[in-house]
């Protein structure tokens, strides 16, 4: 059933209080960013009964976190002398290999990733001695099975594991900012504003949960991915001043494809509101412009922080891919990596998960249209796999 959605920000707030005995939520650059997404779910989402309980679940965690985070800080202010090396960061359109590529990466030892337990919880601070028996590993291997119970085909779209490497919507969430929610609801208003909002105190906050991170679990060298580090690349940069990226590349037509058909899945959880004509033209006007801003970045900062992945290339021999990619990065991939990297790609073969079926024009696209939006990417880059 679809009824109007009443979240207010004091009641989360005071929920969130509640279940940590906490009241300290930081800078209150969250606010603004709770208050539009709230509005966004109450007057545009139209979310049915699981709907409401999952974007409470979702926003109440995000309060939770964000209250542990900083009273973690301030139980143990040296976290903040933690120094995050790197990070190489997987970025490039949805559907374009980066969560192959990403856990390709992940399985080499020098890299440390995000994981998904840990993106959910960060608190209290993962330990090396536990990192593989913490019991927060457990909670989200059962929520990820409980996905795949309730949404089945949801498995042939995306891959998630509790231990392996994940995207950054979690960390991005905590400030209420991030284009990962538009994924999961339709709220135009909310991503029109996203688009023009400062990012940059989104990944300080990002930076500081990294830190937390590894305090007790130390890193080598830091291994991130998620596609909407494109609308910001600047931001993110001026946080991880020493950040390099790989540009996954892969035909938009093909993605918009896909990217669409998952949105429309993953949404129908939330609303029984079903548009594949307006969610294709949105998708459409937004990666592109996610695209055109990495690429102003780019031309302005130069090409010396950024190696281009082709789609094609990884699916025909992921780990040749890989080693191209690392020479260009001037980073090692000794026979210990290689061999861990392998025996991943080995396990993990396209379409061993399933098959993802979708056209492009179920969501009222033409080719010729997505070629005409992304003309500069494709005239700049390989990007006809």
């Amino acid at each position: 059933m679809t009824q109007p959605a009443t979240f207010s920000a004091d009641e989360l707030e005071d929920g969130a209080r509640a279940a940590t005995g906490l009241d300290d939520f930081g800078s209150d650059y969250y606010r603004e960013g709770l208050e539009r997404t709230l509005d966004g779910l109450n007057t545009e989402a139209q979310l049915n009964d699981l709907g409401r309980v999952i974007q409470h679940a979702t926003l109440s965690n995000a309060l939770i976190q964000r209250l542990k985070i900083v009273d973690t800080y301030k139980q143990h202010p040296e976290i903040d002398d933690e120094v995050v090396a790197g990070p190489v960061v997987i970025l490039g359109l949805p559907r374009t290999g980066t969560t192959a590529l990403g856990q390709l990466i992940a399985n080499d030892p020098q890299f440390r990733s995000l994981r998904t337990w840990e993106s959910q919880a960060p608190t209290p601070p993962p330990e090396t001695a536990t990192q593989h028996t913490d019991p927060r590993i457990a909670q989200a291997a059962e929520g990820i099975a409980m996905i795949d119970t309730m949404f089945p085909d949801f498995k042939t779209m995306m891959s998630s594991e509790a231990e392996a490497a994940t995207e950054c919507q979690d960390l991005m969430g905590m400030s209420f900012r991030t284009y990962h929610f538009d994924g999961v609801v339709r709220v135009p208003s909310y991503t029109s504003w996203l688009m023009d909002t400062d990012m940059r105190e989104t990944y300080t906050f990002h930076r500081q949960v990294l830190k937390l991170l590894q305090w007790r679990c130390k890193p080598n060298l830091w291994h991130l991915r998620t596609p909407v580090h494109m609308f910001a690349v600047d931001a993110f940069v001026e946080a991880y001043p020493d950040a390099k990226f790989l540009w996954s590349h892969r035909d938009p037509v093909k993605v918009l494809g896909s990217v669409c058909s998952l949105i429309s899945y993953v949404r129908s959880w939330s609303s029984d509101r079903k548009d594949p004509h307006e969610l294709g033209a949105e998708q459409l006007a937004w990666w592109a412009e996610g695209v055109r801003r990495a690429m102003e970045f780019r031309r302005t900062f130069g090409d010396d922080r950024f190696v281009d992945v082709s789609f094609a290339d990884l699916q025909a021999d992921s780990v040749a891919t890989v080693a191209d990619a690392y020479e260009k990065l001037g980073l090692t991939f000794d026979a210990g990596a290689r061999a861990k990297v392998q025996a991943w790609a080995a396990g993990h073969q396209p379409g061993h998960r399933g098959t993802h079926d979708y056209e492009l024009a179920d969501f009222g696209l033409t080719e010729d249209q997505v070629r005409e939006a992304f003309a500069d990417y494709l005239a700049t880059y390989d990007a006809s796999a």
